[in-house]
């Protein structure tokens, strides 16, 4: 498949067929990252971020850890304790 660059604005573009996007599971809006390997425009889906768990963050963690009580000392604002 064949397209040609445009001008876009400021920039320049190339419009993607529907068809070729649905093939690789894209679609309008999503985010993609570009990379140049070698002479070649490489264009890669972003894919999503999920919303971490703490068990997420914590996963492989092997050490001690004690929760403890800490003094954040008296208001010094409009804070509500």
């Amino acid at each position: 498949m064949q397209a040609t660059i445009q001008k876009w604005g400021n920039s320049q573009g190339i419009r993607i067929p529907k068809a070729f996007l649905e093939a690789l599971g894209m679609m309008e809006n999503d985010v993609v990252e570009l990379n140049r390997v070698n002479d070649n425009l490489v264009i890669t889906k972003v894919k999503e971020k999920k919303e971490l768990t703490i068990d997420d963050i914590f996963q492989g963690y092997d050490g001690e850890y004690t929760p403890e009580a800490f003094d954040w000392g008296l208001p010094v604002g409009r804070e509500v304790w």
